[in-house]
């Protein structure tokens, strides 16, 4: 069975899930999609830490499914504003990890992605498929992946 790694930019899949469909993404299914034809080598999924139970117990159920939880505290800006992107660490990751699979699995509709997965396919010679709400996944993505799986009901709570 080829190889894969799966990376997941948990905030971009909240709040595309959420905004296009008002509903929750099941990790379940996702496992369960990209094990029926992939062993599965590497899990990461990146969100922000804010301390509170409920995300707290939502990063456990990832584990439980087999995922590595990476967390960034969440910070709150003196306007207000808000940051924890995780779009340098998903990036290393992804390029560490890359010549030991035969797939990588990207959950995110960031257009910032695209160089990442064009150099995952140059050097490392690995298929991409970007797993993202469709029409709030950026079009450069859309391009420069080997191909697109849109988050449907299969793919919801």
């Amino acid at each position: 069975m080829p190889s894969a790694a799966i990376f997941v930019d948990v905030q971009n899949i909240y709040y595309t899930c959420r905004q296009a469909f008002g509903r929750s993404f099941d990790y379940n299914k996702l496992w369960a999609y990209i094990a029926a034809s992939h062993q599965i080598d590497h899990a990461y999924a990146y969100a922000i830490d804010a301390g509170n139970e409920k995300q707290q117990q939502f990063q456990n159920i990832l584990r439980a499914i087999g995922f590595t939880v990476k967390l960034k505290p969440f910070i709150q800006r003196n306007d207000g504003s808000a940051k924890g992107d995780w779009d340098v660490g998903i990036t290393i990751d992804a390029l560490e990890h890359g010549s030991d699979v035969d797939k990588v699995y990207l959950l995110s509709g960031d257009g910032d992605f695209d160089l990442l997965v064009n150099k995952l396919r140059q050097k490392y010679k690995c298929q991409v498929e970007v797993i993202g709400v469709e029409q709030l996944t950026a079009n450069s993505l859309l391009i420069a992946c080997d191909r697109f799986t849109p988050i449907n009901n299969e793919l919801l709570l």
